[in-house]
């Protein structure tokens, strides 16, 4: 008898099919994933509007003639170039957006130094060549912990984040923001009303962008 003979009838490659290997792996990657993210960091907040409504230009206009409110400077964290300014709890948005505007006409004209400590005071460029500036007007988010978990951003893996203030909380806090990186010469400079994260579209509810 030959061995074609001897052969089992049933001795065919035997093992899983090739479509639930692919699925296998790709299930086992999206646990993983999920397991490395935090929880806070899943949590998507409604995005920000870039397009100005009948609402958003009224606001703005109304803004040109707001008093600038009275502000403290409540912490600075050097090596990440921030710090947080604290506005009354009454403050309206019309003049936490005057407030933005006269932070950035000030570091324009050189007199931004006689308000805030300079970020980069060692720099060529200016002495806020590199500067984010959140506003608050509660006084439990207007500190240390919370600015850092907002700066090193929702990118950063969970073990830097504190655990006294998640960031999607610290962020709905944040009243206006400035921001400056004069060495970004297509966005040097970024204002807006709430908080936002451009790098992960991330966005506070009040978001507005001022400039």
């Amino acid at each position: 008898m030959s061995d074609s003979d001897q052969r089992p009838e049933n001795s065919g490659r035997k093992g899983l099919h090739p479509a639930l290997v692919l699925f296998g792996i790709i299930l086992g990657l999206w646990l993983f994933v999920q397991a490395i993210i935090p929880k806070s960091k899943r949590i998507q907040p409604p995005q920000g509007y870039e397009t100005q409504t009948p609402q958003t230009a009224a606001l703005l206009r109304e803004a040109g003639s707001a008093a600038v409110p009275t502000f403290k400077l409540t912490t600075t964290v050097p090596k990440m170039n921030a710090l947080a300014i604290l506005v009354p709890q009454q403050t309206t948005e019309s003049q936490v957006i005057a407030l933005v505007n006269h932070l950035h006409n000030a570091r324009k004209d050189g007199t931004l130094i006689n308000i805030l400590p300079p970020t980069t005071p060692h720099n060529d460029l200016d002495k806020f060549a590199i500067a984010n500036v959140y506003i608050f007007s509660d006084p439990q988010y207007a500190v240390q912990s919370a600015i850092k978990i907002l700066t090193v951003g929702a990118r950063a893996p969970g073990d830097l984040y504190g655990k006294e203030i998640p960031y999607e909380v610290a962020m709905e806090h944040v009243r206006g923001q400035y921001v400056v990186n004069l060495h970004d010469k297509d966005n040097p400079e970024h204002g807006s009303l709430g908080f936002s994260e451009k790098a992960t579209g991330l966005y506070s509810r009040r978001y507005l962008p001022i400039f």
